[in-house]
């Protein structure tokens, strides 16, 4: 009975958290506590797609100025990486280095890979990222106040969907636009 009990104030601590996010007409996530509140004018959703089985890595990234229909995104895909938090890693150093390049400073970044979040946070704890590590810490100095937030991945679709095409991609490919690439429209495969 305890454990119902537990799993009950579980699900509704959840249920309560989902509540807090808004669904864009995008598919991506606003909060209420509003992205402002941390400093920036745009979010940009990123993900990395990997499958142990296929010859690349996907990444993707979505960035909305908040308020606005103003929007970027980019698709690339790499070799392989060596696991799912690798191709999730490169995929945030990739979107950082396309904000530098777009010159906007003011970002959140989100991303539906808790383990991501943890590991940018305290990335001394993770010394098999050694070389990632330093490469995100030279692309953090261009954002004043970089922040990293997670968000359920239902609330970052266009980011996974970009990821996914570019994974899938029958060869190398890199794409940056505001306009959503032909291959976008279908559906988002499972990981």
């Amino acid at each position: 009975m305890e454990e119902i009990l537990r799993i009950a104030d579980l699900e509704e601590t959840l249920w309560t958290e989902a509540q807090l996010l808004i669904p864009s007409p995008h598919g991506n996530v606003q909060s209420p506590t509003d992205w402002q509140t941390l400093g920036a004018n745009r979010v940009c959703f990123v993900d990395g797609s990997w499958k142990e089985q296929d010859v690349f890595t996907g990444q993707g990234w979505y960035c909305r100025k908040i308020d606005s229909e103003d929007k970027m995104m980019g698709a690339m895909n790499l070799r392989r990486s060596l696991s799912p938090l690798h191709a999730a890693c490169e995929a945030l150093i990739w979107a950082m280095e396309c904000m530098k390049t777009l010159q906007f400073s003011d970002v959140v970044f989100a991303t539906d890979y808790s383990q991501l979040v943890t590991m940018v946070s305290s990335p001394e704890e993770w010394p098999a990222f050694t070389t990632h590590m330093e490469e995100f810490r030279r692309s953090k100095t261009f954002f004043p106040n970089f922040t990293i937030r997670h968000i359920p991945r239902a609330h970052n679709t266009m980011a996974d969907k970009l990821a996914h095409g570019a994974r899938s991609s029958p060869s190398a490919m890199l794409y940056v636009d505001s306009i959503p690439p032909v291959w976008l429209s279908g559906p988002v495969e499972s990981r």
